[in-house]
């Protein structure tokens, strides 16, 4: 009880000394305070040209824009070739091996146990010469072959005193073949060569042909079809097979209605050799200068026969097939007729007796007295025509030489060729 009145005690003085300090102004001195520094004002600064200055940008390289590519794949290197003799073999190897212009060290290339034997330095080609035991060969046998067989090594070392090399280590395997011409067996030998008879037969055997080409003569044409104002573009030619080289010629051109050249009405265009038809008409027909002695090309402007409507005619040709020793003459000539003759080979003094009065029609089937060894064989559709082997008694004589001259000779048709007429707007 005691407490509680000491605690109302002290709460009402409390109290009473608020009041007298307001009521009559009584103050309580406070606590003096320190006097601030003094600092100078601060002002905004303001520019009187507004700054324009930036940090530089970032200097990017310029990117250049990607064009076609195409990812290549290495071709394998042919830089090594061999030689097979009868007792030794001969290998060369280009010095550029990969073929990418970078020239191997010779001490690196070895055959077997074998280093090289020489060098080519124009070529830049190095060789390897050692007889066929040698050098590591290995011996195979089959039916038909003894095989040598030889491994070609490259080890590249390291260039100079760098670690580096720019060649990658290779193997490559050459081989000799030789044929084994006997049965080895107990069994009776039997020869595996062509018999001297069969070779004789084939000698004598010739493929005459007539081919249409396109206008740029590059490829066979495979239509008949043509019209008034172009040309057909001929190529008559020889296989020769095991023949010496042979030259061929076109005697005599005839155009007919049907397929037999002896049927009327016809019209001759070559004939001896010489393109009367240019002489006659005016036409542009002639033979192009000779290119190959197997082959020879003529051109031959498009007619029609007057009176008929169809159009259509065939052509039938006499080839005829000469060694190339023979030479050019009256009687080996191919003449073409435009304001004077001149030959296909540069010989125009042969066309000398070209006439064009009087020509007689080559005949439908040459016989033995036109010339030696005749044989024929006639062409269908395709233009192409063989002449059979012909007999090797017949035979024709030079007079100037003084020597035996064998001769073939074929016919060939074309046909049967198509004619328009071009129609005029």
């Amino acid at each position: 009880m005691v407490l509680k009145c000491s605690t109302a005690c002290l709460v009402a003085l409390a109290l009473l000394d608020c009041f007298c300090e307001a009521q009559y102004g009584i103050q309580k001195p406070s606590t003096p305070q320190k006097p601030s520094p003094q600092y100078p004002q601060q002002e905004k600064q303001n520019f009187g040209k507004p700054l324009d200055w930036k940090y530089p940008e970032e200097v990017k390289p310029a990117v250049k824009p990607e064009g076609p590519f195409e990812q290549r794949n290495p071709v394998a290197a042919r830089t090594v070739a061999v030689d097979c003799r009868e007792q030794s073999a001969y290998v060369e190897v280009q010095k550029d091996l990969f073929a990418i212009g970078q020239f191997i060290n010779p001490a690196d290339l070895t055959i077997g146990n074998c280093a090289v034997t020489g060098e080519d330095r124009v070529a830049q080609v190095l060789i390897f010469e050692f007889a066929l035991q040698d050098c590591g060969s290995q011996l195979t046998l089959t039916d038909d072959s003894l095989i040598y067989s030889y491994t070609v090594n490259y080890n590249p070392q390291a260039l100079g005193t760098s670690p580096v090399v720019r060649t990658n280590p290779a193997a490559v395997i050459v081989e000799c073949y030789y044929p084994r011409r006997h049965n080895v067996s107990s069994l009776p030998l039997e020869p595996v060569w062509v018999p001297y008879s069969s070779v004789k037969i084939s000698e004598e055997f010739l493929y005459f042909s007539l081919t249409l080409l396109t206008e740029d003569f590059l490829y066979a044409r495979p239509s008949y079809q043509y019209f008034l104002g172009e040309t057909i573009n001929v190529e008559a030619s020889v296989s020769q097979y095991f023949h010496v080289p042979l030259r061929v010629f076109v005697d005599q051109c005839v155009a007919t209605l049907s397929p037999d050249s002896s049927s009327q009405p016809s019209y001759a265009l070559i004939t001896d050799g010489c393109v009367i038809d240019a002489l006659l008409t005016g036409s542009r027909s002639r033979f192009l200068s000779r290119t190959s002695d197997d082959k020879l090309q003529f051109q031959l402007d498009v007619f029609r026969f007057e009176g008929i409507d169809s159009g259509t005619f065939y052509i039938t040709c006499s080839l005829r097939a000469a060694p190339v020793d023979v030479g050019i003459d009256a009687s080996h000539r191919a003449c073409s007729y435009s304001s004077g003759w001149t030959e296909a080979n540069g010989f125009n003094s042969v066309c000398g007796s070209c006439e064009p009065v009087g020509v007689p029609l080559p005949p439908a089937n040459p016989g033995p007295g036109t010339g030696p060894g005749t044989g024929i064989g006639t062409g269908t559709g395709t233009g192409n025509g063989t002449g059979t082997p012909s007999n090797p008694g017949s035979r024709k004589i030079r007079e100037a030489a003084k020597k035996e001259v064998f001769e073939w000779q074929g016919e060939v048709r074309l046909g049967p060729f198509q004619i328009g007429e071009k129609a005029i707007a």
